[in-house]
């Protein structure tokens, strides 16, 4: 795009400020300019502000009409009943394990984050939480990825899809290739990034970052639906992530948040589960523990699936107990941004996204006046980011399934920095090294207190093909990385 038909353009749409200082600039810096504006989508932007605003209008006079209700049961099971995991978890996992051998599941990571909380620049998935072996986050999850290719049988394999950030891009592309993509074909590991969204003044101005830059952010871990529709010039024909995983016959797809050091990859349990209930979106809950714990918690809210965070809902509604289970809280489903989505959901996105909302951040700005040319570093919020969450789709889905799994199991995130109370890099160690140890007495293998395990994911996925160390004893602290090392015990 010239320099005229870019400024008749945002002055069409009410941005024509954004280039107040183009002829001041040295050649270089306008075509850089002009190349940022031609990426961003000028009418989206004005349109997910109009309607933030308004939905922000609109909660502030109507919360007093707002119902919440648990979630009914039927959509609802959980793997911690006994009953259904006797009866149904061993279907689940077949149907699981067969929609992967078939290579028709794709797996999605947003791993757009730093480290920032924990002390670190890096990407958060290099972080190394002082497991006894040095795993990364990055390297657990792509280790058990393989495992599971392993035991699923299939030809094709599991295709990852990584999203990253700008500032995370190359730093984490360097560590896969240095890690030999963790023992998985390189071909089978795609990243792409985030998308961002102009920072806007309160009545919706795009900001500039300098008089040659446009002040972006992040917008939210719900801007992967965007993120999924943009060319690639990576892959052949600069396909997007969708019309590549449409390439591969990949049908249902899994993402999850690079922080849990728990996670089950591509469960075969949770897909199986989901594609069971044939749903188009599906979510892993952890069990709320008490009433007051800070986590959202999936519900419907006026008739429609959605989470609610814990400062959206009142005393009464969060000690509400199940009638049905008496001794349960009502509002317990604890979300840990774990998801299923079937591609034709997915490949939706573009039309829901017009109604969906952006939740809007009141953030301080730093920014170039365009009047005065000068820089101004606000002490006070001045301006919003806007920004969309995975879940905010729910509302949107007819068909949701819900699985409800054990936390000490599943659920152990990384948020907090080294020292704290909780979601710290001692408590996921702590987490990783106590399940190992379960899953060792779980095959009948004695663990001595105070001895630490860990088992290599080469070993054992989810604690599957432990039988060797029954009647064995654990007297110290160990890495299994071969079951043959039961017969040193």
């Amino acid at each position: 795009m010239s320099y005229e038909s870019t400024l008749a353009h945002l002055e069409e749409h009410g941005q024509g400020h954004l280039l107040a200082f183009y002829h001041q600039l040295p050649e270089d810096q306008q075509s850089s300019l002009l190349n940022q504006i031609k990426s961003i989508d000028i009418p989206r932007v004005n349109r997910i502000f109009q309607t933030a605003i308004k939905a922000d209008k609109d909660a502030a006079e109507d919360e007093s009409k707002e119902t919440l209700e648990p979630l009914p049961s039927s959509d609802t099971a959980s793997t911690t009943d006994p009953k259904v995991a006797e009866s149904s978890v061993p279907k689940w996992k077949e149907t699981g394990m067969k929609a992967i051998r078939e290579g028709k599941v794709g797996i999605i990571l947003m791993a757009g984050g730093q480290g920032t909380r924990l002390g670190s620049s890096a990407p958060k998935g290099c972080y190394d939480i002082g497991l006894p072996s040095g795993k990364t986050l990055f390297r657990m999850q792509g280790e058990r990825i393989k495992k599971l290719d392993q035991l699923a049988g299939g030809e094709k394999g599991l295709v990852w899809y990584v999203m990253t950030s700008g500032p995370t891009r190359k730093e984490t592309e360097k560590y896969f290739r240095d890690s030999g993509f963790f023992g998985l074909d390189a071909e089978n590991v795609v990243f792409f990034d985030q998308g961002v969204l102009p920072a806007l003044t309160n009545d919706g101005k795009i900001f500039l970052q300098d008089r040659s830059i446009v002040a972006v952010a992040p917008d939210g871990n719900g801007g992967l639906y965007a993120a999924l529709r943009q060319p690639l010039p990576d892959l052949p024909g600069n396909m997007s992530v969708l019309q590549h995983m449409q390439s591969r016959g990949i049908q249902h797809v899994h993402a999850y948040c690079v922080d849990n050091c728990l996670v089950r990859v591509a469960d075969p349990v949770f897909l199986g589960y989901s594609i069971e209930k044939q749903a188009e979106t599906g979510a892993k809950v952890v069990k709320k523990r008490h009433a007051t714990e800070s986590v959202g918690v999936l519900a419907k809210r006026n008739g429609k699936y959605g989470v609610v965070e814990y400062s959206e809902m009142g005393e009464k509604e969060a000690s509400m107990k199940d009638p049905e289970h008496p001794d349960e809280l009502a509002f317990r489903a604890a979300n840990i941004a774990n998801h299923y989505f079937t591609l034709e959901f997915l490949q939706k996105m573009e039309a829901l996204e017009q109604k969906m909302t952006f939740h809007i951040a009141r953030k301080k700005i730093a920014h170039v006046d365009t009047t005065s040319g000068e820089a101004v570093k606000p002490s006070q919020p001045n301006g919003m980011k806007l920004e969309l969450f995975v879940f905010d789709v729910f509302p949107f889905t007819e068909r949701l399934a819900v699985l409800e799994v054990p936390r000490s199991e599943e659920f152990s995130p990384l948020k907090n920095a080294p020292g704290s109370a909780s979601d710290c890099p001692e408590t996921s160690r702590k987490d990783i090294l106590a399940q190992h140890a379960g899953w060792l007495k779980n095959a009948g293998c004695e663990v001595e207190e105070g001895c630490e395990v860990e088992i290599d994911p080469k070993v054992s996925y989810a604690g599957e093909g432990l039988e060797a160390f029954k009647g064995k004893k654990v007297g110290k602290s160990v890495i299994i990385d071969s079951v043959d090392l039961a017969d040193k015990l």
